[in-house]
């Protein structure tokens, strides 16, 4: 059974618990936030990661500053402050800065009535669960909207980790292949181990086991051997921020992959909510790339294998370009070999948009 990867425990008094995934799979612990500190370490330090579930992290996130206020006016102004420090924690996964401003708009207004300190929390607290509940649901309809891409007998690969643990619950990527073993289709998933910090060994193939889905897991350098011998009909990972024209980012890696499968004729499926879309952003050349400390290239875990100094390039992402992505999944439909027109298209026919960051 899929553990719940982050939830609210009490009132506006209460407490965000997150699954501690720094220590996956080895422990299955909670870490406990009731400061806005403790959020934005958690979202820094990786105790939190996946785009969605960073979103929604940082919705509560922004109660949590705005309740150290004595009156709702000092309220509005910590909830800016503590957005403010919170968009600053990781710099690529839009999810996070379009939350925080959906959290900030819905603060304004709500200041604009006056309510007493408590009705105002209270209402923040609301609209933070809202943006909760609506991530469990996108994720239940891109698995609806991508499942029938999986066949019987397939082998899909799928690199990082876009499960339960990157969401509230039930994954974007993995939402797809959860949906499709539902249905009682028979296929094998093989599991790229991400490096440097290896999400899709510790976190990824953790969740498939958990969920009882069948899969073989794969160093990231085995990936085009196995295209090569026909183990692999089709790829689907998940995306931290998708550029106007379908440009993806994802976790570094992603690119090599989707080279990959073009040179192999294999589909290249992107599964993400709409909310992931930053239509801000003219092309991929635009999304800021965030880039993680030497050490967690120098060592796995917290042993070294290398020498102690050695000089490292460490971004965390990387730019797909939108002509090797074969369609997005996305919680409203399908969008087929995606550019901007398409992209213009989608978000028209939706039935409502996205405020973008």
């Amino acid at each position: 059974m899929l553990p719940e990867t982050l939830r609210w425990v009490g009132g506006i008094d209460g407490r965000l618990e997150l699954v501690d995934q720094r220590l996956l799979p080895g422990k299955l612990q909670y870490l406990r936030c009731v400061n806005v500190e403790q959020v934005y370490h958690a979202i820094k330090d990786l105790a939190v990661r996946g785009a969605p579930a960073i979103g929604v992290t940082a919705g509560y996130g922004a109660l949590i500053a705005a309740r150290r206020g004595a009156t709702v006016a000092e309220c509005l102004a910590k909830l800016r402050e503590g957005s403010a420090y919170l968009n600053g924690s990781r710099p690529t996964a839009v999810n996070l800065s379009w939350a925080l401003g959906r959290m900030g708009q819905a603060g304004e207004k709500l200041a604009e009535g006056s309510p007493d300190r408590g009705a105002f929390l209270i209402a923040l607290l609301a609209e933070a669960k809202k943006i909760d509940d609506e991530d469990r649901q996108m994720c239940r309809n891109i698995g609806m909207n991508g499942e029938k891409l999986i066949k019987d007998g397939f082998g899909v690969l799928t690199h990082c980790n876009a499960g339960s643990l990157a969401t509230s619950y039930y994954g974007t990527a993995l939402a797809v292949i959860y949906e499709a073993k539902a249905t009682g289709r028979d296929f094998t998933v093989y599991v790229d181990e991400t490096r440097p910090v290896l999400q899709g060994a510790r976190l990824t193939y953790w969740e498939l086991r958990q969920a009882g889905v069948d899969a073989i897991l794969l160093c990231d350098n085995m990936a085009g051997y196995a295209m090569q011998l026909g183990k692999v009909n089709m790829v689907v990972t998940g995306a931290d921020r998708i550029a106007a024209n379908g440009d993806v980012a994802n976790k570094i890696g992603t690119y090599s992959v989707a080279v990959l499968a073009s040179k192999h004729n294999i589909p290249f499926y992107v599964a993400a909510p709409l909310s992931t879309f930053d239509l801000s952003l003219e092309s991929g050349a635009d999304i800021p790339i965030e880039e993680r400390s030497p050490d967690e290239v120098r060592r796995i875990g917290k042993e070294l294998i290398t020498v102690a100094d050695a000089a490292v390039w460490s971004p965390a992402f990387d730019v797909t370009p939108a002509e090797l992505v074969t369609a997005i999944i996305t919680d409203r439909g399908v969008i087929n070999r995606p550019n901007r027109e398409q992209i213009a298209l989608h978000f028209a026919s939706a039935s409502h948009v996205w405020p973008m960051a």
